[in-house]
């Protein structure tokens, strides 16, 4: 029986509408390429063909549209093409979807060479230059190592190796010991006389040589290969856990020929625990999720908006804000470099100053909103169905529980039917958001639902954060001294020393750390109207405490003043309402957004906010608003004071906690709608800290990245000593780490100047610890080689091998005796979400109230033991480079907040050739080493050799690969028995013989 033929219309577009259809429609999807096949053979050969492995490795290559017969130069011109009029009126006369066409790659382009080993069209006229690019030559030398390494593997001249030289996992007991496997070495031709001259290790030459974990022993000591076959055996001792690699070299002799040959195994191994690694290791390969440009939305039902978007009662509209065409258009096409250079010279101000202030910052919220919107395009979904229980619709979301993507209630989803009109889309208003499910609400139009009904979703940014900081830089209010404070701004009057101040503090340890009482002081006796004043707070010296105080100690100096306190995030306003508590309900009020949960708040902060019948949070009436003396909200939810039309200069003083990670427009948004020519700005944080999380590249180059504290911290008016007491104060009594743990940060970040204070009984807990490799000295760093994963899903990496050691440590910490750990005791960073997603997974019923979460989550914040995992592994780093195989460890910030959170112990654990690449992670591994706080996999550099500063280690270690793979090329070429003896060379002008 004939295979049934598929539907042309299901090939051309991947659905049919004629009910009568006579053909099949069973097809198998290529996601990467949105491309269908009949059958798994011609599946098999698409996965094989270039225009695949371009699409899954990012490849540029020169495409032509089917529908259009143009010609399309690389993936980020075709995702330009498919949203073009032209592409998308004639994708509808052949009925496909403009989005999902999949492009034809051309083979011979005219006026272009192919090259093979970049795989690349190259312009004839650029062939020479190309070929001697330095891309290019690496490009060609892995290829050729290949291509040797392939050819080694492969038996030859009658000798077969045979036997298993992959050890599996192994657990740590039968890895100390040894585990053994055994091979055979057997030649197919008895007349041959073939000699084991030796069997060599990779690992003691090329990137790192030293000791390996694999042992080859040739039986009997016997190296002839006679008809009996000669047996050896493969010892893998390792005493840490983690994965090694090696590459056994067999060499023999010809002796007939008086020539040598190599044929290569690669071993591998690793030590762990079988059954963890099975459970937590992906479910299947990592396939990157195309994002090929969105097509336009030409109309869009509005949808049905949940109340807690009326909870608060609004007097001042948000401006719209749209991004204008131009910058857009900037934004769409072209090299970084180009786009930069057109935003400067088009779209800034000549001069960052008070007149173009609001104008710079509008555009770089602009760039960074576009970066937003490309990014949540990952995330659209396909063919998916929906069920209802009107008058809602449900949506399962993979990816939901830990923000990919990111939905509030009140955000808005776009959905389509599948075979709907292009450019048609249905607005979903969130009303409810579960674990992995959204209840969304439609226009009463939305109809023809059914349990099969098919559906493309999109997911839209949620605008009103970008809209209130746009609402704010339109704002009219723009004093030098707030931004751009000069000398000139600083008061003449010598500041107020503590000796010349009667203040009772009400935290008595205030009063005993004379840095803090200083800034209380000065924050206190400021005159109105003065020029922001910092708390320069490093880790652990207690801004926070500082900021509490010094709002205490205004409202007892001023009965008329009012405060509105800001931070960052919903968790850093919680804890300075929290330590102000002791207020009472009438003068402390928490505000909320509305889209917040109860279940999301302290239950000690729910008498502080107020809360409608309806249950959503709001704002109580007017009057009683202005009658509150101290109001705490998120830097961005602060728009609501003058939204609800609450006068400018109200509050007196207006403080902004933990201001290093908000960015300039987000800390603005208070003083620019809320400030008057009065009113005294506080911030607090330290700008060698976290600053805010930007997602365009572009943004964080025009200055987006730079927080407000941290750009007037650069500012004259705030240099030490001339600006102390006046404008900026340095907090250097760290109350949270032993001294070892703080002196590397202190040295590298703040010149040595922080005084450790910890209370002994809390940072001397841990001295004497067993696991301690320096029992006096506090850290370790547990090296090990692991694996970079990713889930099919999710870009986001892990590394199982890590999983399992800090889930050794935790049980290793809880079940001692005599060092009593709680869970409360005990945080786990990692950098990446899905490396905290499989460590919680691995604590789940055993040690669920860990804390674990990214750097982040834990800025702010302190445990008695700290267990950091560095996740990548990686050591592609000819295909690689270091921005790619370290990723954001590499930020001194980040570096900096996860080091510091430990009071006690602080745990490593990560790859130490992976880390030493970077000059900062180099230098604290080599502080850990000459203190002997090193476990587990060998440090593989000289530790006492003066670090480079400048980097290049990723180059070091590259040309170090480079020279590894052109030596065991140029062995294989030398070994080859092809033109033994030199017999070719009288072979000129022999006839060939016709063997047939």
């Amino acid at each position: 029986m004939s295979a049934p033929e598929i539907c042309p219309t299901l090939r051309k577009d991947g659905f049919c509408q004629d009910p009568a259809c006579k053909y099949t429609h069973s097809m198998l999807t290529c996601e990467p390429c949105a491309f269908m096949c009949a059958s798994a053979r011609e599946m098999k050969e698409h996965t094989q063909s270039r225009i695949h492995l371009n699409k899954v490795g990012g490849q540029s290559l020169v495409f032509r549209c089917p529908h259009c017969s143009t010609r399309v130069h690389g993936r980020a011109c075709w995702a330009y093409h498919i949203k073009t009029s032209k592409h998308i009126r004639e994708s509808k006369k052949a009925r496909a979807q403009p989005d999902q066409v999949v492009p034809e790659e051309l083979a011979n382009l005219p006026g272009h060479t192919l090259c093979v080993a970049c795989n690349v069209h190259i312009l004839e006229i650029s062939w020479d230059r190309h070929i001697k690019g330095q891309k290019h030559l690496e490009k060609e030398q892995f290829a050729s190592f290949k291509v040797a390494l392939d050819e080694a593997e492969k038996d030859k001249h009658g000798i077969v190796i045979t036997g298993d030289f992959d050890f599996g996992i192994t657990d740590p007991a039968t890895a100390t010991t040894g585990k053994v496997l055994g091979g055979t070495i057997k030649t197919n031709n008895p007349t041959t006389r073939i000699t084991l001259v030796e069997v060599k290790l990779a690992s003691a030459r090329g990137i790192n040589p030293g000791r390996s974990s694999y042992e080859v022993n040739v039986s009997k000591g016997r190296k002839d290969i006679t008809t009996v076959p000669l047996d050896f055996s493969i010892i893998f001792r390792q005493r840490y856990a983690g994965r090694c690699q090696d590459r056994a070299e067999f060499v023999f002799e010809d002796n007939q020929l008086r020539r040598r040959f190599v044929i290569v195994r690669q071993l591998e191994g690793i030590v762990g625990n079988k059954k963890d690694h099975k459970r937590l290791r992906p479910v299947a390969p990592y396939v990157p999720r195309p994002k090929s440009g969105r097509q336009a939305e030409l109309s869009v039902v509005e949808g049905v908006r949940p109340p807690s978007m009326k909870a608060v009662p609004y007097v001042v509209p948000l401006p719209r804000a749209i991004i204008p065409n131009g910058l857009a258009d900037t934004l769409s096409i072209g090299s970084e470099e180009n786009k930069i250079a057109q935003i400067r010279n088009i779209f800034l101000p000549s001069e960052f100053n008070t007149s173009g202030y609001g104008r710079h910052f509008k555009h770089l919220l602009w760039i960074e909103e576009h970066q937003m919107e490309c990014d949540l395009q990952i995330y659209d979904m396909i063919n998916v169905k929906m069920t209802t229980y009107p008058p809602f619709y449900q949506l399962v979301v993979p990816g939901l529980a830990e923000n990919r993507p990111s939905v509030l209630v009140g955000d808005r989803i776009l959905v389509q039917k599948k075979g709907a009109q292009q450019g048609h889309w249905f607005e979903g208003g969130v009303h409810n958001v579960r674990k992995e499910e959204v209840n969304l609400r439609f226009n009463n139009s939305f109809g023809g639902w059914s349990r099969d009904q098919l559906y493309n979703v999109r997911f839209k940014l949620n605008r009103y954060p970008m809209r209130r900081q746009h609402q704010a830089l339109d704002s009219a209010f723009a004093e030098e001294r707030l931004l751009f404070p000069l000398p000139d701004h600083l008061s003449t009057r010598p500041y107020p020393k503590q000796n010349e101040v009667r203040l009772r503090p009400v935290n008595p340890l205030i009063g005993m750390n004379p840095p803090q009482l200083q800034a209380v002081i000065s924050i206190v006796k400021q005159p109105p109207g003065s020029l922001p004043f910092v708390i320069f707070g490093p880790p652990g010296t207690g801004k926070t405490f500082t900021t509490v105080e010094a709002i205490k100690q205004v409202l007892k100096a001023n009965p008329d003043a009012r405060v509105l306190a800001c931070a960052p995030s919903n968790s850093a306003a919680d804890l300075i309402a929290m330590r102000l508590l002791d207020l009472s309900p009438s003068e402390l009020f928490r505000f909320y957004a509305p889209s917040r949960k109860k279940d999301q708040v302290p239950h000690q902060l729910l008498d502080r906010a107020f809360i409608r019948l309806d249950g959503h949070f709001s704002v109580p009436p007017m009057a009683v608003m202005k009658r509150f003396r101290v109001v705490v909200t998120t830097c961005v939810s602060a728009s609501f004071a003058s939204g609800i039309g609450i006068p400018r200069g109200h509050y007196t003083h207006i403080f902004v906690d933990e201001a290093g990670q908000a960015t300039e427009p987000e800390a603005f948004i208070a003083i620019k709608t809320m400030a008057s020519s009065s009113t005294n700005i506080i911030l607090s944080g330290d700008p060698k800290q976290l600053g805010p999380v930007i997602r365009s590249r572009i943004a964080c180059q025009l200055g987006l990245e730079i927080s407000y504290i941290e750009r007037l911290m650069n500012r004259d008016a705030y240099s030490l000593p001339d600006g102390y007491g006046h404008s900026v104060i340095k907090l250097v009594k760290n109350f949270r780490s032993h001294e070892a743990i703080l002196k590397f940060p202190n040295e590298r970040f703040y010149d040595s100047e922080l005084e450790q204070c910890g209370s002994p009984k809390v940072i001397n807990s841990f001295i004497g610890y067993p696991l301690l490799p320096n029992k006096k000295f506090p850290i370790i760093f547990h090296g090990i080689v692991g694996k970079d994963d990713r889930e099919p899903s999710s870009p986001s990496f892990f590394n199982v091998d890590e999983v399992l050691e800090v889930k050794a440590y935790v049980q290793a910490l809880r079940s001692d005796r005599q060092f009593r750990t709680t869970d409360h005791d005990i945080g786990v960073i990692a950098p990446y979400n899905a490396q905290c997603r499989k460590i919680r997974s691995a604590f789940r019923n055993f040690a669920d109230s860990i804390k674990v979460g990214s750097v982040e989550e834990f800025q702010g914040q302190e445990r008695r033991v700290i267990i950091i995992s560095t996740v990548r592994s990686s050591m592609e780093f000819v295909e690689y480079d270091l921005r790619h195989t370290l990723g954001f460890v590499a930020s001194p910030r980040r570096f900096n907040v996860a080091v510091t959170r430990a009071q006690a112990l602080l745990i490593i654990i990560g790859d130490p050739t992976v880390l030493s690449l970077d000059p900062l992670w180099r230098s604290f591994l080599n502080y850990i080493h000459k203190n002997k706080g090193w476990t587990g996999a060998p440090i593989t550099w000289d530790p006492n050799a003066p670090v480079d500063e400048a980097g290049g280690y990723d180059t070091q270690i590259r040309q170090a690969a480079q020279l590894d793979m052109n030596d065991f090329t140029r062995q294989m070429e030398d070994m080859t028995l092809v033109g033994v003896n030199s017999l070719e060379e009288g072979n000129v002008d022999r006839p060939w013989r016709d063997v047939e």
